[in-house]
């Protein structure tokens, strides 16, 4: 068990690496900062050092601003190729987005920040979506690269638009406001396609599109269904459907929490059949299988 000396040990060496304008740790790649975020909120809890609350904030609305968090269907890429959490290796991974998924739940719980509780919950309706077996397990993995219309696979190609595919789903108005709101212009291309981030507050935008933020919102959430109805209409990555014990008892527990965080009887009701299914077909003898 770590002493008090080494917790503050590992707090003073993250204050010394982190990066101040877009959270985590200084450099390239970035990967999710899912255990020194929740190490960071327990030692601000204990010693109420600010730093240690402002270090794991930022970083949290940084990694969801960023192209690395899917805006369009909910969940995080694997890492970012860069140190601005924009350009993402595309692949996402279960553990991953579990990990994640409590961090932003309790960094809500902290700061009653509402957009760490829409982020968690997106997480977890992509799992529930997009990750889950018939008979309540969640799959591993899914690819980076997928089909283009050429059929050549691409990476990315996927989660990425261009301008014209855009206003062509979206109509001129609603693209008008997704321009703005996801920073589609030359800094957010990749392989000649846009990535969706954030890079504005949102009540900048409002001013700045003369609408109130029950209209930005409004627009953002319909326009963010239209285009997850079309981007499925494209061929989706490969998905790693192995069911792994301990990335399944992770998002388990994922779920579980959010039930009891934000009363949600539907979360619970997610990690109860997969746990269900691990007593199943995981568990014999005793015994738990799982991969080493």
């Amino acid at each position: 068990m770590p002493g008090a000396e080494l917790i503050h040990q590992a707090a003073e060496y993250y204050k010394k690496d982190f990066d101040p304008v877009y959270g985590g740790m200084k450099g390239a790649p970035k990967f999710p900062s899912s255990l020194p975020i929740r190490l960071l909120l327990r030692y601000h809890r204990r010693s109420q050092d600010e730093d240690a609350l402002n270090m794991a904030s930022i970083t949290l609305k940084k990694m969801a601003d960023g192209g690395m968090y899917d805006h369009v269907g909910g969940g995080f890429h694997r890492y970012s190729t860069d140190d601005k959490w924009l350009i993402p290796h595309f692949e996402k991974m279960l553990y991953d987005n579990a990990l994640l998924a409590m961090d932003y739940l309790e960094g809500y719980q902290v700061t009653g920040e509402e957009g760490f509780r829409c982020v968690a919950e997106e997480i977890l309706n992509y799992v529930k979506t997009d990750m889950t077996s018939p008979e309540g397990a969640f799959y591993s993995a899914t690819d980076a690269d997928s089909i283009t219309p050429s059929a050549e696979r691409e990476e990315g190609y996927y989660f990425t638009w261009t301008p014209e595919e855009l206003e062509q789903i979206l109509g001129p108005e609603r693209y008008r406001v997704v321009k703005r709101y996801y920073a589609v212009g030359p800094d957010s291309i990749f392989e000649g396609r846009h990535i969706l981030n954030r890079t504005k507050n949102h009540k900048d935008i409002v001013d700045d599109l003369g609408m109130s933020e029950e209209e930005l919102f409004a627009v953002i959430d319909e326009s963010k269904k239209l285009l997850y109805q079309e981007r499925n209409k494209r061929p989706l990555p490969l998905r790693d459907e192995k069911i792994i014990t301990s990335w399944n008892g992770l998002t388990v527990s994922a779920f579980a929490r959010a039930g009891l965080i934000l009363e949600n009887s539907q979360y619970v009701d997610c990690a109860i059949r997969a746990v269900q299914f691990i007593f199943n077909h995981l568990y014999s003898d005793g015994k738990l299988y799982r991969s080493l």
